[in-house]
């Protein structure tokens, strides 16, 4: 990088360093497994992941064949449906308690959105 770094690179950097933070203290486990969100400046993801196994036990994203989403709905409305639909198949697959596993990103708009979704539909953290 030159003298002056981009702000995107800034960004990125110390939200790396608020997820490692984060990494410490949550971990997925069989009875509690790990919610974690991914934000793009377009699309949102969510994965429940045991990590004891290592395994992803159900993911959904805004770019997913399994859910249809308006792409006319604001991206905060897009993330509800996302953590919705989410919360349903969790659910149905036995899974009632997660621990929310935020990435480093602030807890406010689409990740919020994502979160109410998913205890909209049953899920408990």
């Amino acid at each position: 990088m030159s003298k002056k770094e981009s702000t995107t690179y800034k960004k990125n950097s110390a939200r790396e360093r608020r997820k490692k933070a984060i990494r410490k203290k949550i971990f997925g486990t069989t009875e509690k497994p790990r919610l974690v969100v991914f934000r793009s400046y377009k699309h949102i993801s969510a994965q429940i992941v045991n990590d004891e196994d290592g395994k992803t036990l159900v993911a959904m994203s805004t770019v997913s064949k399994d859910i249809k989403i308006d792409k006319s709905k604001k991206k905060t409305e897009q993330s509800f449906e996302v953590g919705k639909k989410l919360g349903e198949i969790a659910v149905k697959k036995g899974i009632k308690k997660v621990c929310f596993d935020r990435s480093g990103y602030l807890y406010h708009g689409r990740v919020k959105a994502l979160a109410d979704g998913a205890r909209k539909s049953g899920l408990e953290f």
